[in-house]
């Protein structure tokens, strides 16, 4: 069974047991939550489709990691003008593991 949930703007497709990293959402380190914005719920050939969520549908995932992706170094240079501007960013990130889908 599989679901595409949406978080954070993004959507997802996830499989029980499996670990995703997601955008940062607060909750502490060990306590389960649950995801109630899905969007399709499949197993095998039988799918359903929300318009757009999919009613009374939830995944529950455990909350493994707080964290930081590696560092994006963006550099801007005009030619011949005598700019060049550094930058860096990190995004932080939840990683959590799907525990459960309910349809």
């Amino acid at each position: 069974m599989y679901a595409v949930i949406k978080t954070g703007g993004k959507q997802y497709r996830v499989v029980s047991g499996e670990k995703i990293k997601i955008e940062q959402i607060p909750a502490d380190v060990g306590t389960e939550i649950t995801l109630d914005q899905v969007l399709m719920v499949g197993e095998g050939e039988s799918v359903k489709i929300g318009s757009p969520l999919v009613t009374g549908a939830t995944v529950t995932a455990k909350v493994i990691a707080q964290g930081r992706h590696p560092k994006v170094k963006i550099f801007k240079m005009r030619r011949r003008k005598h700019y060049q501007k550094h930058q860096g960013h990190r995004q932080n990130f939840t990683e959590i593991e799907i525990s459960g889908i309910a349809a």
